[in-house]
């Protein structure tokens, strides 16, 4: 199990590092992000179909609910690990501060607008830019893990469900 989830963690992670390459690139170009989206929503679709094929061509056609879940969990945990080496050259190397940088400008204009009662939440967002902008790449890094890693856990429920099914008998007559 453990070999197929690595092998299936490795394609998914490496989706999922094509797919960062578009977020920071989205904020300069909104289409990319709405691509960034779209790909994203296609990430339990995936699990399924990895899921699937693991348990067609390695088990045999059958497979628990348990074993299903597990092998999903472990493939997302493989796949968050290889992105987050990805997360931390991007942020130690790359980023810079550039997408606070662009968080706080877009906070900036959000904030003079005219909009009635908006500035209890551009408040509460200046706060969260102040804790954001003490991260260190390796929090920012450890942090998209466990949430990669948590999400995955969740997705892995509902995949394993429409994924279990008990072999199939051959009747001998």
């Amino acid at each position: 199990m453990q070999r197929y989830a690595m092998l299936f963690g490795t394609y998914m992670g490496g989706y999922w590092i094509l797919k960062f390459i578009l977020f920071p690139l989205g904020l300069m170009a909104p289409i990319l992000l709405f691509l960034f989206a779209g790909l994203t929503l296609c990430v339990p679709f995936m699990g399924y179909y990895y899921t699937k094929m693991y348990r067609n061509q390695v088990c045999g056609g059958g497979i628990s609910f348990l074993q299903a879940w597990v092998f999903t969990v472990f493939m997302y945990i493989f796949a968050a690990l290889l992105t987050a080496v990805a997360h931390y050259i991007y942020f130690r190397f790359i980023d810079h501060g550039f997408i606070i940088n662009t968080y706080e400008t877009m906070l900036d204009t959000f904030s003079r607008s005219n909009i009635p009662g908006v500035e209890a939440y551009v408040d509460q967002l200046e706060e969260v830019m102040e804790v954001m902008q003490t991260l260190t790449p390796i929090d920012i890094t450890m942090q998209l893990m466990s949430q990669n890693v948590f999400y995955g856990s969740l997705l892995a429920i509902p995949t394993a469900l429409f994924v279990m099914r008990r072999k199939q008998e051959i009747s001998k007559e």
